[in-house]
């Protein structure tokens, strides 16, 4: 797939350039012309390199944050498509053997425990789908988000810093294609993540719970302690000011 030509404006710095955005094409009532029911929609803006974003973890006790970021290609269609929280485990790793195939481009970033403390997660978040944006082998003209933050990203391309335009949606894994499958990448690949930790930490119950707060992973921290994996700037046990045999980290 060719990447198009820059429609790039050189700003007062000649070493940076802003990718101007294109308007967007979404058709009445959110939806697009000739989209058939069952199907997420395929863009946000249409004529550009899309790229979609999406995270997951952001809610977890213990475990890093993982982010993706994909790229379909043009005219892509697949019914399957869903917001990753709305499928089945089977469903979503059937998913990402297909993603990986077909997309044009796609990418994981993560972000670690010890620096989801020391940046907070919502910097966390956004930082793994820069990264996972990082790798991308195709240069995105425009990238969608599913939530409501991100911040500014730009790469570098011949010797140029080329900003390039995001849009924010809530609710996007459930509305574009390529948010969809960021989505279910970002899920298993850190649902792989935490089912490796589990086995040298069977007691915290992470692969049942990947990390997130039940009530047994509380109980779990309550009894044993933390481990280097637990995310320490987080509310641990849900409430109370109790002490903890807590590891350094």
């Amino acid at each position: 797939m060719k990447e198009r030509k820059d429609s790039a404006k050189d700003s007062a710095n000649d070493s940076v350039r802003v990718i101007t955005p294109l308007p967007h094409r979404e058709g009445p009532g959110g939806g697009l012309s000739g989209v058939g029911h069952g199907l997420l929609l395929p863009y946000y803006h249409k004529g550009v390199i899309e790229a979609g974003c999406d995270e997951a973890g952001r809610g977890c006790l213990a475990g890093s944050v993982y982010a993706a970021a994909v790229i379909l290609p043009d005219g892509y269609e697949n019914t399957l498509l869903n917001d990753s929280k709305q499928l089945t485990e089977k469903r979503r790793y059937a998913l990402r053997e297909q993603i990986e195939h077909d997309a044009v481009a796609w990418a994981v970033g993560i972000v670690t425990p010890e620096e989801i403390d020391r940046i907070n997660i919502l910097n966390a978040s956004i930082l793994a789908m820069h990264r996972a944006l990082d790798q991308l082998q195709i240069r995105p003209e425009a990238i969608i988000v599913d939530g409501n933050r991100f911040k500014p990203y730009s790469r570098e391309v011949d010797g140029y810093t080329i900003s390039i335009p995001h849009t924010t949606i809530v609710k996007g894994d459930a509305k574009y294609m390529s948010i969809a499958a960021a989505s279910i990448l970002a899920k298993t690949y850190r649902d792989d993540y935490m089912n490796q930790l589990a086995a040298e930490y069977p007691q915290y119950d992470w692969q049942q719970n990947k990390g997130y707060p039940t009530k047994k992973h509380r109980e779990a921290i309550r009894r044993y302690g933390t481990t280097p994996y637990h995310r320490m700037s987080y509310n641990l046990l849900g409430s109370g000011e109790l002490s903890l045999p807590f590891e350094d980290i």
